[in-house]
């Protein structure tokens, strides 16, 4: 009997058999020998990034003329379209509004925390994307418990459906106070409603619970992947739904063949028809954008539709050109899908999603994120309804199939802009061809004048904040707003997670480091239009939000987190924000601190990653707590 290539962290084989089944078991050591391919491919991303920064080059185009890695394709024959793409399938052709969120909450019972299921499959959403990355904590065994609840929502477990029928109650509840009518007739019926979508994480991180024999880490994208298809493709394909996962923090064509390979090689273990897995890309990094139909062709049949969302992307193009001092973002406010660069990723995103592949087929584009929750005043909810709808609508126009909600209640808010206009989607419509010019490029880091002020470092700091401590309290999803509009119900919170704290550091070192001037006066803060954005006032701004999170009520920042995970996410954002070497990832100081609560540990670690980072590049993603007590 050959050795075991993996192990699993103590007793969570056992507490979790329902998830590691001897069939994903079997599955993840089938597909173990990808590991390697991931990490050298990683290595690489650090290898460029750290070699634009030196040659103060911008990301480029591919050579035409070059084969796109791990494929036999060629640069020019993808931008043609001369590839074998997917055809769309029946339940995926109707996507007008997708909502996202876990299946799971942190430290929660099973008949509490499968209730955020019960919530998305009643919700009324053509499609929920379960969540296993930006929006779903990893503290304690919650990608576990995540995994175990979409498998006992789809399989219809007992559990589950005696949730379900109390949560259709609570929700007409709502509907019939908001809406003045129920949303949920036949609950059972409205269960088989919405497609079943599951996004893994990144390539870019270790699995928490999963390593090698050997003790190295190994793939959270590969676990994810394998645990909710093998759980889970029987009962899909019997009931008719497709087997549909989101792939997020793709950069270039390379990653996107070697997603193709995990694919595969888990479709031949369980003797699936080949593209038999279904992928949307979320189109969240700017050196994506440069290879968009590269991507396409690379995950061949695979591939059904690209995503467009703004926090992560914003952070991709600061992160690119770190190194560029004129390079400077305004309030992330002002950074709208009509903005500068954004409006060119998204138009080059539309090109790409209707240029068709060699039999015609054309792929589904998914619009952004509506944060905005119907919670707050009459007249705080009525404004924030009336952009919601304002942000379908655009996107509608600009040809979109369907966007994304970040809470169960917008769903019949926003989809009635689909409804009205009635088609199933708007693939194929005509859009002028992608080019690849000079221009092009620039596009793709076009800056355009909007403001800079004191009132956006706070609203930058006080949300970095606030996100990190949710984070290490095991909320990777939270409805934040900055600390100044706490007890004001006028100001909506927003449903937030991991790229919201991303860009917002990002945006922070980018003001700190390349010495950014504020355009407005702040007399509060003694600040003058022009002046700079210094170390001290820096600082100065971090510890007056710090302060203000400190003397919040509890509704706000739990009163258990302000001498626990609070001052380690304001050492955090001190230290990311304040090194001359930007680091790539917040959520990498976050991840090693999962568990901890003690400062000076906290500390050390942080030292630890920034030292080694410095070093040679390495990135420290793996568990440090493996071999501590589950």
């Amino acid at each position: 009997m050959a050795a075991k290539k993996l192990e699993i962290r103590g007793n969570l084989g056992s507490a979790y058999a329902d998830v590691y089944t001897p069939e994903a078991l079997a599955a993840l050591e089938a597909l173990a020998g990808l590991d390697a391919d991931r990490k050298a491919l990683m290595a690489a991303r650090i290898a460029r990034r750290a070699a634009r920064a030196r040659n103060k080059q911008r990301i480029a185009f591919l050579d035409p003329q070059a084969t796109i890695a791990r494929t036999k394709i060629k640069v020019q024959d993808a931008r043609a379209g001369a590839f074998l793409g997917a055809e769309i399938p029946k339940d995926l052709q109707r996507q007008w509004i997708q909502g996202t969120g876990p299946a799971a909450k942190p430290n929660a019972p099973l008949e509490n925390s499968i209730r955020n299921a019960a919530y998305a499959l009643l919700s009324g959403a053509d499609g929920w994307m379960f969540d296993g990355e930006d929006a779903l904590g990893q503290i304690s065994s919650m990608s576990l418990d995540n995994q175990r609840n979409l498998k006992l929502a789809i399989h219809r477990d007992p559990v589950f459906m005696k949730v379900a029928e109390q949560v259709a109650g609570e929700m007409n509840k709502w509907s019939q106070g908001f809406f003045g009518r129920p949303v949920i007739t036949d609950w059972k019926k409205q269960l088989d409603f919405t497609t079943k979508i599951f996004r893994a994480r990144g390539l870019h991180l270790d699995d928490r619970h999963v390593r090698h024999a050997g003790g190295a880490s190994f793939s959270a994208s590969i676990v994810d992947a394998t645990l909710y298809i093998v759980n889970n493709h029987r009962r899909l394909r019997e009931s008719g739904s497709s087997l549909v996962l989101y792939l997020p923090k793709i950069q270039t064509a390379e990653e996107a063949a070697l997603w193709n390979d995990i694919l595969s090689a888990l479709e031949q273990h369980l003797s699936l028809p080949d593209g038999a897995v279904k992928v949307y890309v979320l189109v969240e990094q700017v050196e994506e954008c440069f290879q968009l139909m590269e991507i396409r062709a690379a995950l061949g049949k695979h591939f059904v539709g690209y995503n467009t969302g703004r926090w992560d992307y914003i952070n991709s193009v600061s992160d690119a050109v770190a190194w560029q001092r004129e390079f400077v973002n305004p309030n992330i406010d002002a950074i709208t899908m009509t903005y500068g660069y954004m409006r060119v990723y998204e138009d080059r995103v539309r090109r790409a999603c209707n240029t068709p592949d060699q039999r015609g087929q054309f792929a589904l584009w998914q619009g952004g994120m509506e944060p905005n929750i119907p919670v707050g005043s009459e007249a705080g909810v009525t404004s924030g309804m009336k952009r919601a709808v304002a942000g379908a609508e655009r996107e509608q126009r600009e040809g979109a199939s369907g966007k994304w909600v970040a809470h169960w209640k917008m769903v019949h808010i926003v989809r009635p802009v689909w409804e009205k206009v009635g088609q199933a989607n708007q693939m194929g419509r005509k859009f002028p061809p992608l080019t690849y010019t000079s221009a092009d490029a620039d596009g793709l880091f076009l800056l355009e004048p909007a403001p800079r002020t004191v009132r956006g470092a706070r609203d930058l700091l006080s949300v970095g904040l606030q996100y990190g401590n949710a984070f290490l309290a095991g909320f990777q999803a939270a409805a934040l707003k900055p600390a100044d509009y706490f007890g004001n119900d006028d100001v909506l919170y927003l449903m937030e997670d991991m790229a919201t704290g991303e860009i917002r550091l990002s945006i922070l070192w980018e003001w700190l480091h390349k010495n950014a001037s504020l355009t407005a006066d702040d007399e509060e803060a003694r600040v003058k239009s022009g002046d700079r954005f210094t170390p001290e006032l820096c600082q100065r701004l971090l510890a007056e939000e710090y302060e203000k999170l400190r003397n919040a009520g509890n509704r706000d920042v739990h009163d258990s987190s302000k001498n626990t995970t609070l001052p380690i996410a304001r050492e955090i954002v001190a230290a990311y924000v304040v090194d001359d070497i930007k680091l790539p990832w917040y959520i990498d100081l976050l991840n090693i601190n999962l568990g901890n609560h003690d400062l000076t540990e906290a500390k050390r670690r942080i030292r630890l990653l920034a030292d080694a980072f410095r070093k040679d590049g390495t990135r420290i993603t793996e568990n440090l707590d493996f071999g501590a007590p589950t």
